[in-house]
């Protein structure tokens, strides 16, 4: 039974959020919400649950430590019993384990002139690689919708750009128009809707960029390729 919608929540707040600098000390998955973070998990969850009420939920975590306390966090406002598997194809991009000597802010701005989803990260990961692998996540939950109990919510608590990912994907979105999404903010979600034709669609526009940061932008023919959704 597909849900009625797949809800895509990023992690509150963080650590590497307030202090990007803590990755040359602390492994990424080991970053942990601050105090503000762990409150807006807890309003996100009170305002989903003032969206689905009493129907059933079926939830998918990132295993990184700020996606897992923004699950419990979230959690709070919903009764059991409700469904949890934790899923590493959702964790956040690979930055290649950071260490003193790497400025942080030098390999973004590296990223940016390059474009962002072909660029590797120092010993990381391209975007290109997350595609794939978050393309993997969603073969599976689209299996799991063919179970005749599945909830009525799919609810993935995971991370910014895995979140965009998985939208581009879903929605067959071109590399430009990926690259056009901007990170979306600490807990806020994504939401897909099921509508009447059984398709889902985006509600609301999510936060975009109004131009790509790099100058490499390929030119269609007049009128385009047939088939190319642009």
């Amino acid at each position: 039974m597909k849900p009625k919608r797949v809800i895509f929540v990023r992690h509150g707040q963080s650590e590497g959020n307030v202090d990007k600098a803590i990755l040359e000390r602390k492994p990424d998955y080991a970053l942990e919400l601050t105090p503000p973070g762990h409150e807006q998990a807890e309003k996100r969850g009170q305002s989903l649950y003032q969206l689905i009420g009493e129907e059933t939920t079926q939830w998918y975590i990132s295993p990184y430590f700020r996606a897992r306390q923004t699950f419990l966090g979230l959690r709070k406002a919903f009764k059991p019993p409700y469904r949890v598997y934790e899923d590493p194809r959702i964790r956040e991009q690979d930055w290649g384990n950071l260490r003193h000597g790497i400025d942080y802010n030098k390999v973004e701005e590296a990223r940016d002139n390059y474009g962002h989803f072909y660029f590797r990260l120092p010993n990381g990961e391209s975007c290109a690689d997350v595609f794939g692998r978050v393309g993997g996540f969603l073969e599976t939950i689209y299996r799991d919708f063919q179970k005749p109990t599945f909830a009525d919510n799919a609810i993935v608590v995971t991370h910014g750009m895995t979140m965009r990912f998985a939208v581009a994907r879903w929605l067959h979105y071109t590399v430009e128009q990926f690259e056009k999404l901007a990170n979306p903010h600490n807990c806020e979600t994504y939401i897909l809707k099921r509508g009447l034709d059984e398709k889902y669609c985006l509600d609301g526009e999510p936060r975009k960029y109004s131009k790509l940061k790099h100058p490499y932008q390929f030119k269609w023919p007049e009128g385009g390729l047939t088939g190319h959704s642009k």
